[in-house]
């Protein structure tokens, strides 16, 4: 699965994109929640909060589609992009 990192979370897990291996595992957003966390314990922006921080804000999209459903399954090939909240117009 691919995730992708926007804006601050981009900037507090210092990537863009990142390969997660389900092995074959069910999987849902919230444990991918949790596993982010864990791999991104510290932000590696001096300016920015830990991605744990910012996850409770984030919206979700899985496969091109908005969510913030927690317990919706993913599978291997999907592609989750975590969106902060953005300002602006």
């Amino acid at each position: 699965m691919k995730v992708r990192f926007f804006a601050a979370a981009a900037a507090a897990t210092g990537v863009e994109e990142q390969q997660v291996d389900l092995a074959g595992s069910v999987v849902t957003l919230a444990d991918l929640s949790t596993l982010l966390v864990t791999s991104y314990p510290d932000s590696a922006s001096s300016s920015t909060p830990p991605l744990a921080e910012i996850l409770t804000r984030c919206s979700f999209l899985v496969n091109e589609v908005s969510t913030r459903d927690l317990t919706v399954a993913l599978k291997p090939g999907d592609v989750v992009d975590v969106l902060p909240p953005f300002a602006g117009g």
